[in-house]
């Protein structure tokens, strides 16, 4: 049986989001089959996993209420993470005690501001619409969206520890900076970790080691281990009253910025130009050979797979997609094949005049 066919066959039967957490594991762990030779045991084991919980019967289902006896609440940013940290979960036997709640969003791009508007909200749609390809294919209701995540922080238990996870990545830095804009009010102890930093801390030894982008990359073995240490040791990133006032404060003063994208420096956000990486992406592009008979042509996709490999920040590759289309109207990269997807076009610097 070809089981690569089976895990494509099964994503294309769930519902989008599910799709997504399942198919961003799975590429995370390819990734890291090729990036990080001395870690291969580490990403089979991950997409193992993955078939196993594709394979499921409860694959696919989205709904989420806290269960009675819920003790902790895990709040994520991304389903890549929301995937590997479900199945920690299910592995350890907590997932009656422990229940997760995902900051869907990419929130190192678009306009942030007024999102608890239906404006904001409404003026990012508009603008993922209007940018981004993938955008196009996903028929979201914001405002139910926007209504269940409210719904799910209103569904938390007063007596349930509430922990949110946020590494170096922009998006993640961002997302628990709107969690906790969210809780503000909420009577819980609220703990900010950091499972990249962990991971690296616990496992990574003089002779193989691993620095990851985001949380998404963790293997669900390893971050098994690291909710194993957190939970054993009680104090762990414990939130002050003020220190999550200030946080959810930066939130605020984060959307109020206006711009749409972000990065993580100097351990803060730091809102940069729209094209802040044209030049990186012309860098990438001269890096690669095209291939023999093309024309000096690269394929679109090519050129967003080596501009994500190589940048260390967390910036989604449909952005990357999205900047090398402006640089085709901007008359900087000459086009063949139609931009329907960044599969279906390639592309080449436009000789100088």
């Amino acid at each position: 049986m070809d089981t690569w066919l089976e895990i494509k066959k099964t994503i294309d039967r769930l519902d989008g989001k599910t799709a997504k957490s399942c198919l961003g594991l799975t590429l995370e762990h390819i990734r890291m089959l090729k990036e990080q030779g001395g870690a291969a045991e580490d990403a089979i084991s991950g997409l193992i996993r993955l078939y196993d919980r594709l394979m499921s019967p409860e694959a696919g289902n989205a709904s989420w209420a806290p269960h009675p006896g819920c003790t902790h609440v895990h709040v994520v940013t991304g389903d890549s993470f929301a995937g590997s940290m479900k199945l920690a979960l299910k592995e350890l036997g907590w997932e009656g005690a422990h229940s997760i709640i995902v900051m869907d969003d990419d929130y190192a791009i678009g306009p942030i501001g007024g999102l608890d508007t239906p404006e904001g909200r409404r003026v990012r749609n508009e603008w993922f619409r209007d940018h981004i390809e993938d955008a196009l294919e996903e028929q979201m209701d914001v405002e139910e969206t926007y209504r269940k995540t409210l719904e799910r922080f209103g569904q938390i238990p007063g007596h349930a520890e509430i922990l949110v996870w946020a590494s170096r990545s922009v998006c993640e830095q961002i997302g628990m900076r709107h969690a906790l804009h969210l809780l503000q009010g909420k009577p819980n102890p609220i703990r900010v970790l950091d499972a990249c930093a962990m991971c690296e801390q616990r496992f990574n030894r003089p002779e193989a080691s691993i620095t990851y982008r985001r949380s998404g990359e963790l293997p669900p073995d390893k971050l098994r281990e690291v909710l194993k240490g957190v939970l054993d040791f009680d104090a762990a990133g414990r939130l002050a009253v003020d220190d999550a006032a200030r946080l959810a404060g930066e939130w605020l003063s984060a959307s109020e910025q206006g711009g749409v994208l972000r990065i993580w420096q100097d351990g803060t956000v730091k809102e940069v130009p729209a094209d802040y990486f044209d030049r990186y992406l012309l860098e990438q592009l001269e890096r690669i050979v095209p291939p023999a008979g093309g024309n000096g042509f690269v394929k679109c996709a090519r050129l967003v797979g080596e501009a994500l490999g190589r940048c260390e920040q967390d910036i989604p590759y449909a952005f990357f997609e999205y900047r090398i289309r402006e640089l085709i109207y901007a008359g900087v990269l000459e086009i063949k094949g139609v931009p329907a997807g960044m599969r279906h076009y390639s592309v080449r610097r436009k000789p100088s005049a």
